[in-house]
């Protein structure tokens, strides 16, 4: 955990263009609470709807690793409906919290299940829809060159995959009590939405330095960086 505070491993890690692809995106939410009015809530809907998109994509990576391994095949036949299931429910879970936080729970959630929550979700601002494209698109992006292209889906297994993306979803957790103890005991919303944000931007710089570790070989266990930063702390 200590080599992220590494001055070096930042700039290495910032000379790689997906890295300052993945802070452009972080901080478009800026443009959305100066131009579009964003609170503290469709902030919070935008990145549980975040967790939704690196879900499917971990779903991919965990398929992917049929193709580095065939014997994965059988595995990915228990552990692919499971995670599907086991990390709808933990999302789902989350996002209730999220919505009966914002006031507007309304019993939807739950009369309409998860479709009628991520419609919640979506619907909590104007464009919220293109940031998730964002999203989605530069996920889509880091599986293209790191787990194709530079052929991640050999040196993984399902199992790490799996359990990679748990942690944002503590993180986030996390963010938004903070964030709200901020509202609370200032009455200033502002200051739990820029809390929210600022640490969204730091995590997703450890993210990326993880990443670079990862890639100059310092990090061999899996490919998600959360993970192996977890193993690097455990």
């Amino acid at each position: 955990m200590s080599k992220l505070f590494d001055l070096g491993l930042m700039v290495r890690t910032y000379r790689d263009p997906l890295a300052w692809l993945t802070l452009f995106v972080d901080l478009l939410p800026i443009i959305a609470i100066v131009f579009f009015g964003w609170k503290a809530i469709p902030l919070v809907a935008l990145y549980w709807l975040e967790n939704l998109v690196i879900g499917a994509w971990t779903l991919m990576r965990m398929l992917g690793t049929i193709a580095g391994n065939i014997l994965n095949l059988p595995i990915m036949l228990f552990l692919g409906p499971f995670f599907c299931v086991h990390y709808g429910m933990f999302c789902f879970g989350h996002g209730i919290f999220l919505q009966a936080m914002s006031g507007n729970d309304q019993g939807g959630a739950f009369g309409g299940g998860p479709v009628a929550l991520v419609e919640w979700a979506l619907g909590t601002a104007p464009h919220m829809i293109w940031f998730v494209a964002a999203i989605a698109a530069v996920n889509g992006v880091f599986y293209l060159v790191d787990f194709l292209i530079l052929g991640g889906y050999r040196k993984t297994q399902p199992i790490a995959e799996m359990f990679s993306p748990y942690g944002r979803i503590v993180t986030l957790h996390v963010a938004i009590i903070l964030g709200a103890g901020l509202m609370m005991a200032f009455g200033q919303p502002l200051l739990g939405v820029l809390l929210l944000l600022f640490l969204r931007v730091v995590f997703g710089m450890a993210l990326n330095m993880m990443r670079r570790l990862k890639l100059d070989g310092g990090l061999p266990k899996t490919l998600d960086p959360f993970a192996d930063m977890q193993v690097e702390t455990g």
